[in-house]
This record gives structure tokens, C-alpha cells and sequence, in this order.
């Protein structure tokens, strides 16, 4: 591996409002996620491989919804690259009195460098937590996308794979905020085939699947959707599954496990694709959407995946700071 410290481009402080950190990987250039992708590896080889970017620098974390890995891997990733976290809990803040958010994006933009949230809510409430645009944030899950575990899934695949050129992603089950940043990242590379497998009613939406078609006809990939488990790819190289209740969802039908339980993963499914790699976001509900003998096994990169949630927060951060305000 190349531990070559990168350096990112850099704007100065100004009058102009901007957009920095990750709120989601549609907004991101081709250039800059493999640039995320290439540091992930790095950092996971080699975690020293770094200049101490955050070092007199203050990052908030702000998480209202459960969380085991993204909390830790930023909290830790914070701390390994100098800086110091501020913890933010769900009842912490004056928005539990009336405050609004966006008075309290313009407090945390006169105080903190850097601020990374996961909400059940809506991906716009970033924006406004921005401090009109003046704080870079990072998207560590809203109800639309997970572009953060979109960077680690990416990056396990690209250090086990060499690329992500032309891969075969399988994945099964609900169309959810991680499916949505998978389907946003595969689909920016060349030839890659996306395959989603959902119980009806519960695939990608329409517009990001219409986004997704117009973006891999661009670079010779294809993104699919179907809810049979019949008709699947002959070659895969990768099958990826998340638990079927998202964090911060419910579900209106009260039978909805009957509806996703034809969609579990154990050894017979996976001896289809015998060269194929399992992979999974955690946390797993073992011998519900995946078996512990296909999770434990000799195709899975799942513990692999979950280690390089801290490379890549180490990774995202280090983006976000060297092109924000310096």
C-alpha cells in the first residue's frame, strides 16, 4: 500500500458560504470518492499514515438514534487525528425546548470545525444544521442515505477486490439508506452491475433508482430491481445483506417479517456464487436476515467491513477538514 499522506484541495475562509464534509455521495466527484476509498486502505494498513489534521480542532457528534460502530469509529478517528470530540446526545440540545435548527447550526458553526450527525430524520436537516453552509458536515445517517457506511463498504471492497471497477454487487433485502448509498457509489464506477433483490414494496425509490439507470449508462455499469429470488445473476462477487428493520423505522404492516423472510441468507444460498464474498453493515439479527454459519464464515468480510469503519471516519474526516475552513 501507498501511505503517501494525501492532500486535499483547499478553499480559504470567506464571506461565501459553502459546502464541505459528506452529506451525500451524490454530491461527490468520481475523483474525490476513489481519493476517500484510497485513504480508507491506507489508514487501515497503516493508521499512522497521517499529519494530525484535527490537531487544535473541535468535532461535534451528534448522534439522536443508536449507534455501536459510526459513533466509535468517528469518536476514535477524531481522537487518532488530533482533535477533540464534543458528544452530543438525543436529549442534549435546546431543540428539545423549541430551539430551532438552524439557531443551533449558526452556534456550532462559531464553535465546533466539524460536525457529524446521524438523525431518523430528513437529509435537509443537515443543511440547516450547516450554520447556513459555514460548518462542514458529515451524513452519518439520515433516513435517505448512510453515505458513510457507502465509503466503508466501498473501501472493504476495494481492499479486497484491488477495485471497483466491474464488480457484481448482489444485495438482498430492504431498499433502505445504506442500499441507497451503495447504489449511489457502485454506480459511479465503470461496468459495475448492481442488483437489488427487495420484498415488494420495499426497493430503492423510484428516483434514486432513475438517478442510479442514468449513472451507470454513463460509465457502462447497470443498476437492477426485482423482487424475485429466482432469476438472480449467474456471477456475483459480492452479496451484501442489512437487517431487515432499519435503525430509526417502522413498518406499517404488522406481518412484515413473513414478507422478508424468504429473503434470508444462509450456506444454500450462498454456495450459488461459491467465489463470492458476504458482507453486512451490522448490527446482524443472526438467523434472521443471515445466518451465523454464512456471517462466521470462510466468505465473509463482515468483521473485515466493521474494522474499516474506523480507516474510513479517519478518512472522511480528514476530507472534510482539509477542504473546509483552514
Amino acid at each position: 500500500m501507498n501511505h503517501k499522506i494525501t492532500s486535499w484541495p483547499v478553499t480559504p475562509c470567506g464571506a461565501v458560504k459553502h459546502e464541505y464534509g459528506l452529506i451525500s455521495l451524490s454530491k461527490l466527484s468520481n475523483e474525490s470518492m476513489i481519493g476517500l476509498l484510497r485513504r480508507s486502505c491506507d489508514l487501515h494498513s497503516n493508521p499512522n499514515a497521517h499529519s494530525s489534521p484535527l490537531t487544535r480542532r473541535s468535532v461535534g457528534i451528534l448522534f439522536s438514534k443508536t449507534s455501536t460502530r459510526t459513533r466509535t469509529a468517528f469518536t476514535v478517528a477524531t481522537i487518532r487525528l488530533g482533535g477533540t470530540p464534543v458528544m452530543f446526545g438525543p436529549a442534549d440540545l435546546q431543540t428539545n425546548t423549541g430551539e430551532s435548527l438552524e439557531d443551533t447550526g449558526k452556534i456550532f458553526a462559531s464553535m465546533l470545525d466539524l460536525l457529524v450527525v446521524r438523525t431518523a430524520g430528513p437529509t435537509h436537516e443537515l443543511h440547516l444544521l450547516s450554520g447556513g453552509g459555514l460548518l462542514p458536515v458529515i451524513n452519518a445517517m439520515t433516513t435517505e442515505e448512510h453515505p458513510t457506511q457507502g465509503i466503508c463498504d466501498l473501501a472493504t471492497m476495494w481492499m479486497n477486490f484491488g477495485s471497483i471497477e466491474g464488480l457484481r454487487v448482489l444485495y438482498i433485502g430492504e431498499g433502505n439508506n445504506t442500499a441507497t448509498a451503495l447504489a449511489r457509489g457502485l454506480t459511479s464506477f465503470k461496468g459495475c452491475q448492481f442488483t437489488v433483490v427487495t420484498p415488494p414494496e420495499y426497493g430503492l425509490p423510484t428516483q434514486i433508482l432513475e438517478e442510479c439507470t442514468r449513472k451507470a449508462k454513463e460509465v457502462g455499469g447497470a443498476i437492477s430491481q426485482t423482487y424475485s429470488l429466482v432469476d438472480l445473476p449467474d456471477e456475483v462477487d459480492v452479496v451484501y445483506t442489512t437487517r431487515w428493520q432499519t435503525t430509526g423505522t417502522t413498518k406499517s404492516d404488522f406481518a412484515w417479517r413473513e414478507v422478508f423472510r424468504p429473503y434470508y441468507i444462509d450456506e444454500n444460498f450462498m454456495q450459488r456464487w461459491p467465489k463470492a464474498v458476504f458482507m453486512h453493515d451490522l448490527p446482524a439479527h443472526r438467523g434472521e436476515e443471515v445466518s451465523t454459519a454464512v456471517l462466521e464464515g470462510k466468505q465473509s468480510l463482515v468483521w473485515l467491513q466493521a474494522s474499516m469503519k474506523l480507516s474510513s471516519a479517519m478518512a472522511i474526516l480528514e476530507y472534510s477538514i482539509q477542504r473546509g475552513c483552514l
